[in-house]
């Protein structure tokens, strides 16, 4: 067991090195500098991660939050950035996937017949990885830019889903993590794509960053698993506050309500909301959006209102039985404890009648 922890840890993490290796490579074929190889010094962040956890935790997660994914977005979304300010300037033709091929194919069957003649494989094996880079390089960058933020995010998913859990997490819990995921990835993947692609925003720098750095927060929930745990507390005077007995109680609710508000569903509507009424941009995708936006942020307002509605009606309650019974700062499984304590006791005093009622016969005597 302990084999396929490390094995996991490491091909975890041995993909997300290739995949920001690759974004750094496109990032300095587009720029034509070489100079942008130096991005891939971030890398040594995740190899120092990954010794870390190796020697202190045998290759296990860590609770509430993930090294791996957090430097894997550090070493990734740089070159993301400088991909998508680069892609102003890049258009690419009607056509161009056919005859890219077409040369591609020719030059690979050229390289393989010119091998025929060489003393071995390896000059073989060479000449075909070299046809297959300068097929990759000849692919429109625009494409480039979409498929590295599809594998992105993508990436994160599966990397979370393959890396070691913690004690801390259970595997339901990381199952309901990853189903959250998947639909975060795409509602953040379809803002970057839609709202980057539009013509009005590529001749406006300034709202190209704008756009960007939005879509850098809305990453940084990737690294969190509050999404699915519990603080939990216990009763101490500390928690006798209002606030704290409602965070310990719906930490994770309040969690997910806080995400939508001002890290993906908040935010993508305000962005939204300025290219319609200040830039004056319209079509029908960014419109529907939109929309979509508001009814989830209304929902969510709606959700966080019946929370507070629910918990204030269980604090009058205890307050009325003057504070017996479970601790309101418990979630919800202290409510499913106290029921099953009650029909305990009910079935006991059936079991069990009162003494006076079987005392009763025997006076009458």
């Amino acid at each position: 067991m302990e084999l396929m922890v490390l094995l996991n840890a490491l091909v975890t993490r041995l993909l997300f090195v290739l995949h920001s290796l690759i974004g750094v490579w496109r990032v300095t074929a587009a720029k034509k500098e070489p100079k942008y190889w130096l991005l891939a010094l971030l890398n040594l962040l995740l190899c120092l991660e990954t010794g870390l956890t190796l020697k202190f935790k045998q290759g296990r997660g860590y609770k509430w939050f993930s090294p791996a994914i957090f430097l894997y977005l550090i070493c990734t979304v740089p070159s993301l950035w400088l991909l998508e300010i680069h892609h102003g300037t890049q258009y690419c033709g009607n056509e161009p996937g056919a005859v890219q091929v077409n040369v591609s194919n020719q030059d690979f069957n050229q390289s393989r017949d010119s091998s025929h003649g060489s003393e071995g494989t390896d000059h073989h094996i060479i000449q075909t990885a070299k046809v297959f880079v300068n097929q990759l390089s000849t692919i429109c960058e625009t494409v480039w830019t979409l498929a590295l933020h599809q594998t992105f995010l993508l990436l994160l998913v599966v990397g979370r889903w393959l890396l070691p859990i913690g004690v801390e997490i259970t595997r339901d819990q990381l199952s309901q993590l990853l189903l959250m995921f998947v639909g975060t990835a795409a509602d953040i993947l379809e803002f970057a794509s839609e709202t980057l692609d539009i013509e009005d925003v590529r001749k406006n720098y300034a709202l190209i960053n704008a756009i960007l750095a939005v879509w850098t927060w809305s990453m940084l929930q990737f690294p969190l698993d509050l999404a699915v745990q519990h603080i939990g507390c216990k009763p101490t005077a500390s928690t006798r506050r209002i606030s704290s007995l409602l965070l310990c109680r719906y930490s994770a609710e309040l969690w997910n309500i806080g995400v939508s508000l001002f890290i993906q569903d908040g935010p993508f509507f305000i962005v939204r909301s300025i290219l319609m009424g200040h830039f004056r941009i319209f079509n029908q995708m960014l419109v529907f959006f939109t929309a979509k936006n508001i009814l989830v942020v209304t929902l969510q307002l709606y959700r966080l209102a019946v929370i507070t509605l629910d918990f204030r009606a269980t604090i009058l309650q205890k307050s009325r039985k003057g504070g017996v019974g479970c601790c309101p700062c418990e979630p919800y499984e202290a409510s499913t404890h106290a029921i099953a304590d009650q029909d305990t006791e009910m079935k006991e005093v059936v079991a069990f009648p009162p003494k006076e009622e079987s005392q009763a016969p025997s006076e009458h005597q």
